[in-house]
């Protein structure tokens, strides 16, 4: 029996979908629910595994752009069992036989030193690719460029390297890095340089991030918030949160709650515009930035209203997970209403969000540092984030952006607040 192998749909809005790598190749044999290939549109990037086991036939090669529903191989089941074995990684790339157990992820913002502030929005690479199989895509990069696949993170399935991990790794290489040995020397005078195609995810965030730019009256007002307390609470009660809910308790759920009782003061900044009229939301949909090896992505809490600060990390590890193994849906990314995002987890001391477009209000957090600031009249050392609200002044006005963000540090400065709703 003959299994078409289809680009599934991933939303009404997405007609097209790059088939971005093959993890088999031609002719070899597969396992069901095996993964097969990745496909990249302009919001997710996802897998598609086999629905059957069987002999696998690639009828589209990857780095084609196809229509969804495109069958792109097909899978004789009724040579399940019988057809030869993928070969293994090619010895010349330094890459042994045997897959490498799947690297662990890092639970969202448990344990952290408390400089880490919200390390729950960072997608962890796998930091051991030596062991694990390359796709034929991926050696052959690696084998072109001289690359030495030890020094690549893999984000695939178990840590595997994919091509995306490649050409990112290309990218970012700095300038002065030296190739490995076997690399042609460029001729005396010859400044080298490659071109790379952008990627859909790359695209679509360009163009929303001019978009924002363009279309929206965008004003950021900033503040500062004394960690010290909320802090303590984490410290006090992170190993009874963990054992009651099986989560660490991190600072973004904090913020998230702060965030929730601050929108529904200043109803605005949980608005958009649509036309000549204002749209407000009685629901809270949080989005959280998340800086995944592929681009930025921004999954959304769901009436974040109704979550307790376990249902907020919970949720939040469930999406990093999801990220991690290729598996975030267009669903997830859909309807959210404000956004908060985390530059303190690249160690960034402040910074101006962009709008996450229609909706009119952005939170930023950023590294907790320790600073002289006056209490009572006197000098004292506090662990201090600074925070940034971006808005869209044609519908928040200056006032509302500022109690909005006064009153998020105040409820984070003061826990009890949120559980008392004062």
């Amino acid at each position: 029996m003959t299994i078409e192998i289809k680009v599934p749909s991933v939303g009404e809005s997405v007609t097209e979908a790059l088939l971005a790598e093959w993890f088999k190749q031609d002719g070899d044999s597969v396992a069901k629910n095996e993964p097969l290939f990745v496909i990249e549109t302009d919001k997710v990037t996802l897998e598609v595994e086999a629905e059957a086991a069987g002999q696998l036939k690639i009828l589209v090669p990857e780095g084609e752009t196809v229509a969804i529903g495109t069958v792109v191989g097909t899978i004789d089941s009724a040579a399940a069992g019988t057809a030869a074995p993928t070969p293994p990684a090619d010895a010349s790339v330094g890459v042994a036989p045997e897959a490498a157990p799947a690297a662990e992820t890092r639970p969202a913002a448990a344990a952290l030193p408390e400089s880490e502030a919200a390390a729950t929005v960072a997608v962890p690479a796998s930091t051991d690719t030596t062991a694990m199989p390359l796709s034929p895509a991926v050696r052959r990069l690696v084998a072109e460029n001289h690359l030495d696949p030890a020094a690549i993170s893999g984000t695939g399935p178990g840590g595997r390297m994919t091509k995306g991990d490649v050409l990112l790794y290309l990218e970012g290489r700095p300038a002065g890095e030296p190739a490995r040995a076997e690399a042609p020397t460029p001729s005396a005078g010859v400044e080298a340089e490659h071109r790379q195609a952008m990627s859909p995810i790359r695209r679509r965030i360009a163009e929303r991030l001019l978009a924002a730019k363009q279309n929206t009256a965008m004003l950021t007002t900033f503040n500062e918030v004394d960690m010290s307390h909320a802090m303590a609470i984490r410290a006090t009660y992170k190993e009874a949160f963990q054992k009651k809910h099986g989560i660490g308790l991190g600072f973004m759920s904090f913020f998230v709650r702060a965030c929730v009782e601050a929108l529904g003061e200043i109803p605005e900044i949980n608005a958009f515009i649509d036309g000549q009229d204002f749209v407000y939301h009685d629901h809270c949909h949080i989005g959280i930035a998340v800086g995944a090896p592929k681009g930025l992505v921004v999954p959304v809490l769901r009436h974040a209203e109704r979550m307790r600060f376990a249902d907020i990390e919970q949720g939040i590890a469930d999406y990093v997970a999801k990220i991690k193994s290729n598996r975030l849906e267009l669903a997830d990314l859909e309807g959210g209403t404000f956004t908060i995002s985390n530059g303190g987890v690249y160690g960034s001391l402040l910074s101006t969000p962009i709008l996450n477009m229609p909706q009119s209000g952005i939170l930023g957090m950023h590294n907790i540092e320790k600073r002289p600031v006056v209490v009572d009249d006197e000098i004292v050392i506090r662990p201090m984030m600074y925070v940034a609200l971006s808005y869209d002044h044609r519908i928040v006005d200056g006032k509302g952006a500022v109690t909005f963000l006064r009153r998020v540090k105040e409820f984070v400065e003061n826990p009890e607040r949120i559980l008392l709703e004062v």
